[in-house]
């Protein structure tokens, strides 16, 4: 009978390195542990620079969505995550980083090789973009897990700040109590009948008309809009 594989000092090495990084970010107990494919863009300015990284990533071949091997340590604690890559420990914080979603495939490939992309910023404010699942396809166990995480820690906060009038920016797109709006473009929640998303742009219904606004994937922490935004879909409709 074969007892368990013993970790080799690296791993040991690794572990410890993780441990030691969020317990200076304080970021609770660790509550699991997956392999990942990572990527670390280039440095890039601008208002928008995950979707300026994305996009480079894609002109590049989308290299980071057709490759298969996991070649990144991702650990999810209470507050926050550690990733491990290329020798580095990044930490992320639920309730501070801006997680970008973009979808993308390697030049060439089939839909099949479409991939969901999540672009996350760590505490140093770098950022690390993680391969998903294929678009359409079965997720990583991670990406639901690290969703509801950042809504758990960033929509409490959110919701209160509506609450006490202020205006909530997500990328293009801004929403009040009252309002939701991009750029000078806005309408009361009354009004709108629908708000989803076609070929990757926000559409808003009113009045019976389509209105398109910028892309989704400008939008950060988009599942924190969108559970804003059902909020108040639903609260209008009582």
């Amino acid at each position: 009978m074969t007892g368990p594989t013993p970790r080799t000092r690296g791993a040991e090495l690794l572990l410890a390195r993780i441990s030691a990084a969020a317990g200076r970010a304080r970021l609770g107990r660790r509550r699991a542990t997956y392999p990942a494919t990572a990527h670390r863009p280039r440095a890039r300015r601008g208002p928008f620079r995950a979707v300026l990284l994305l996009a480079d990533l894609a002109r590049r071949g989308g290299s980071i969505a057709s490759r298969a091997s996991p070649n990144a340590r991702l650990d999810l604690y209470e507050h926050g995550a550690t990733l491990a890559l290329n020798g580095r420990i990044h930490v992320v914080r639920y309730d501070t980083t801006a997680m970008f979603r973009h979808r993308t495939r390697s030049r060439g490939a089939a839909p099949s090789g479409t991939a969901v992309l999540h672009t996350l910023t760590d505490v140093d404010r770098r950022h690390l973009v993680l391969r998903g699942g294929p678009d359409g396809g079965e997720p990583p166990a991670w990406e639901a897990e690290l969703q509801r995480a950042v809504i758990g820690a960033q929509l409490p906060g959110a919701l209160a700040a509506l609450q006490r009038g202020q205006r909530l920016s997500f990328g293009d797109v801004w929403l009040t109590r009252e309002q939701v709006g991009s750029g000078g473009r806005c309408t009361s929640w009354s009004q709108v009948q629908r708000i989803g998303v076609q070929d990757g742009f926000l559409v808003l219904t009113t009045g019976g008309e389509q209105h398109r606004w910028g892309p989704e994937s400008r939008i950060p922490n988009p599942f924190v809009f969108w559970a804003l935004v059902e909020r108040h879909r639903t609260d209008d409709t009582h």
